[in-house]
C-alpha cells in the first residue's frame, strides 16, 4: 500500500535519496511525531525541525534539515515517485527507499539448543 504523506513514507524508509544523492543516514524526530499524535505538541512545533538527512557528496558532507509543516506540505509525484519539498533555499526531490527484510533464523535451527 502507498503512503498517502510523506511522513508514512519516512517512517518506513530505510534511505533516501535527495536530489540524486543517496543518504542512509537520516533522522526523523519520532518524540515530535508522538506528540503531535497525542495532542500536546506546542504551538512552534510547526517550525521545528522533523527531519535532517545527511549524506557525503565526494568528499563533502551535505546536511538538509526540514520543519514539520516543510514535511506535511510536500507533494507527491506520481511519474517518479518522489516527493517535492521545500527547504529553506530551495525545492529538493526526495525518495524514499525500504529495504526487504527477511528472517535470518532457519526452521531447522529453531528447535536446537
Amino acid at each position: 500500500m502507498k503512503p498517502t504523506s510523506l511522513i508514512e513514507a519516512l517512517q518506513d524508509a530505510d534511505m533516501l535519496e535527495i536530489d540524486g544523492l543517496y543518504a542512509w543516514q537520516f533522522d526523523l524526530d519520532t518524540d515530535l511525531l508522538a506528540q503531535i499524535s497525542a495532542g500536546t505538541a506546542g504551538s512552534d512545533s510547526a517550525a521545528r525541525a522533523l527531519l535532517q538527512v545527511h549524506c557525503m557528496d565526494g568528499r563533502e558532507r551535505r546536511q538538509w534539515t526540514f520543519s514539520l509543516a516543510a514535511v506535511q506540505a510536500a507533494r507527491h509525484s506520481e511519474a517518479d515517485d518522489s516527493w517535492l519539498i521545500e527547504g529553506r533555499d530551495a525545492s529538493h526531490s526526495l525518495k524514499c527507499f525500504a529495504a526487504y527484510r527477511g528472517d535470518n533464523e532457519d526452521e531447522d535451527e529453531q528447535g536446537e539448543v
